[in-house]
């Protein structure tokens, strides 16, 4: 992406909260999600910026890690996860520019369509995704 902004651990976080959700909101998570989350973050969130973690590390990994991280604790509390990121995003609505939030979007559908295509509590969730991201926050 052209003018690479410097996002910021935390966002990635959110990020890794917020696809986990779509992911375990029909109460199970499949590999292939994983899988898929896994094969976006190198082909598309790698490139968004250049910020690190504090082992130096790109901070676009930390959506693998946080989705990780959940799934071993069996942490299937979908609207709390949402809420989170909905929150996240009126605080720091600056990050969540055209592009983030196509890549947002894309990244929610491509998760929720890796296993037999999109049940109705992901349409629904992906639904609501994409009403948040269209808000402007003031």
């Amino acid at each position: 992406m052209d003018n690479k902004k410097h996002l910021n651990v935390r966002f990635y976080e959110i990020l890794g909260k917020l696809f986990y959700t779509i992911a375990a909101t029909d109460g199970v998570v499949e590999p292939v999600e994983f899988n898929k989350l896994k094969e976006l973050v190198r082909s598309k969130w790698l490139e968004v910026d250049d910020s690190e973690d504090n082992f130096h590390t790109d901070a676009a990994f930390q959506i693998e890690i946080v989705f990780d991280w959940l799934h071993e604790q069996n942490n299937l509390d979908s609207n709390k996860l949402f809420n989170d990121f909905v929150a996240y995003k009126k605080e720091q609505s600056h990050f969540f520019t055209p592009k983030i939030n196509k890549l947002i979007i894309k990244t929610g559908h491509e998760i929720a369509n890796s296993f037999s295509g999109k049940n109705k509590s992901e349409l629904i969730l992906l639904a609501k995704l994409d009403m948040e991201l269209k808000k402007h926050n003031s």
